[in-house]
């Protein structure tokens, strides 16, 4: 089996795009429609174990990959890894800023230690990866730029660590559209909703059976999937993007459009798209929920 992409094949055939937190979830389903389309992909992470997993599928599905393993969250770090990866590859023609990561967790019970390293992952980082690709080859080459953040629109609680970070990443993305589009840069990003990918088995029970819960509440009954992200991500990247840059664009279902007016009837009328042939349900989803468990 291959990625059942709806791109045209070849479309990005000599380009060389990096994926951060390629590792898993959304950024390996990402690497994987990009390689089908004829790109070469670098993907990052801190665990090479993961990096490792993942370009064997790839190399496995006849595509090209290249790894890097480290902390995008340290300045001198990603100034080095950004320069041997140049240096391999030459120039880079995309950035997907897709690595993060959060917990469950209220206001006020979140340590200024773990505020900061939500904050470090989700918008530090992607800046630092961002930066330096401009400076290093974007400037004289330039290229594309896709920011992964999040339904932040209303509010975000039991994430308000990731929300701030998420929100000012879609802040980031209009200005850097603005500042770098004298060097032929582009920069978007896209808002995944509830997604069907491996991280959310990273939560505990309470926060699956609010998951679950939640689904019944959307306005299309089901989480998206990871292809459904990677589609638009895709899109962003190719040619047929070349007007659009600054945005940020929702993949949620229409869950901030729901109001305490209007109750949509249950339904099964949604259909997902699912291309990426390796995916895997997150195993939460396999359970029955709890209907006296969570709020």
């Amino acid at each position: 089996m291959v990625y059942d992409s709806v791109f045209k094949n070849d479309l990005f055939s000599g380009q060389t795009h990096i994926v951060t937190g390629g590792g898993s979830g959304i950024g390996r389903c990402i690497a994987h429609e990009l390689c089908s389309l004829g790109a070469k992909v670098v993907i990052t992470g801190r665990s090479q174990d993961k990096l490792d997993t993942v370009a064997a599928e790839i190399r496995e599905d006849g595509g090209t990959v290249d790894t890097e393993a480290f902390d995008i969250r340290s300045e001198e770090t990603v100034v080095e890894k950004v320069a041997a990866i140049l240096d391999r590859n030459g120039p880079v023609h995309g950035l997907v800023n897709n690595a993060g990561g959060q917990f469950p967790a209220l206001l006020e019970d979140i340590s200024l230690k773990g505020w900061e390293a939500v904050i470090r992952t989700n918008l530090t980082g992607g800046f630092l990866m961002s930066r330096e690709l401009v400076r290093q080859s974007m400037s004289d080459n330039g290229g594309n730029i896709v920011n992964i953040v999040a339904d932040f629109w209303n509010s975000m609680p039991r994430m308000g660590h990731s929300g701030a970070a998420r929100a000012g990443m879609s802040n980031f993305t209009k200005t850097a559209a603005v500042e770098w589009a004298h060097y032929g840069i582009r920069v978007n990003a896209v808002a995944p909703g509830t997604i069907a990918s491996s991280g959310l088995d990273t939560y505990d029970e309470a926060a699956h059976q609010r998951l679950h819960k939640r689904k019944m509440m959307m306005p299309m009954k089901r989480y998206g999937t990871e292809a459904e992200v990677s589609g638009m991500v895709v899109f962003l990247l190719s040619p047929a993007a070349n007007f659009i840059s600054g945005e940020t664009i929702r993949i949620d279902g229409a869950v901030p459009n729901m109001t305490n007016a209007y109750q949509v009837p249950d339904h099964e009328k949604s259909h997902p798209f699912n291309g990426f042939h390796r995916a895997v349900d997150p195993e939460f989803m396999s359970r029955k929920p709890d209907e006296d468990d969570g709020d």
